[in-house]
């Protein structure tokens, strides 16, 4: 098995969010967490670009849909926990 692509602060470049650690804890902070049956690239908080980026990548099962079921976990329960 290969060893994943990106990690969490290439997705938040990717997406056009702040990298730095802080900052990735703190969007995980402010938007968490989500509801069950929300998915994630439909969360409110995402521009278009955004969702369609993660939407895409999921339903691809593209390079970077390991790292965005990462970010939908942390989003669910929380960095901390």
């Amino acid at each position: 098995m290969e060893s994943p692509t990106h990690s969490l602060p290439t997705l938040f470049k990717q997406l056009g969010l702040a990298d730095d650690p802080v900052s990735i804890d703190q969007f995980i902070a402010t938007h968490s967490p989500l509801k069950p049956e929300l998915h994630l690239a439909d969360a409110f908080f995402w521009t278009q670009s955004q969702a369609a980026f993660l939407r895409d990548e999921i339903l691809d099962d593209a390079d970077w849909a390991e790292v965005i079921d990462q970010l939908n976990v942390l989003l669910r329960k929380g960095r901390g926990a």
